[in-house]
């Protein structure tokens, strides 16, 4: 991985041969964050939203069920991640309305040339994201087994 990396803290839910499957964990701000509730932090296990936030990752390091794990991402992979995901399709949307406006004159061949340029935008996302993360240049990498309890859990000291 090259230049600074972004880190996370996940625990283990799930293996499967060669992979695990991870849950991250929510962090100290999410008590008080106004979307808590829209992300399935206070809703608990069950929520559809809390499941969709689960990830895989290569079992290089022998993990186990309830195994808590520091995870990381180059903080440049992110970034070009975001901008083909967000910046690529938007940027391809506008321009299409702007083509469509100057070829036709008119607002629905504005609008019909602006979806055209979104379509565009996210099938070539899709596209180079799967490029991407066939390289395995998407994924998480193990850094270091996360010691001490984790947020929701509780150190009794009598």
């Amino acid at each position: 991985m090259d230049g600074h990396l972004v880190e996370g803290v996940a625990r283990v839910v799930a293996t499967d041969g060669d992979t695990v499957w991870l849950e991250p964990e929510q962090g100290e701000a999410c008590e008080g964050c106004l979307s808590a509730a829209g992300c399935g932090v206070k809703s608990g296990g069950s929520n559809r939203r809390l499941l969709a936030r689960r990830f895989s990752m290569v079992n290089s390091f022998d993990g186990q069920v309830g195994d808590r794990v520091v995870f990381g991402i180059s903080e440049r992979t992110l970034l070009r991640a975001s901008a083909l995901a967000y910046a690529l399709p938007l940027i391809l949307m506008v321009g299409g309305a702007m083509a469509g406006k100057l070829m036709t004159g008119s607002d629905g061949g504005s609008a019909l040339a602006s979806v055209l340029g979104l379509a565009a935008g996210l099938l070539f996302a899709r596209f180079r994201a799967g490029r991407l993360d066939a390289k395995g240049e998407l994924s998480p990498h193990f850094l270091r087994y996360a010691y001490g309890p984790g947020p929701s859990e509780h150190c009794d000291q009598d």
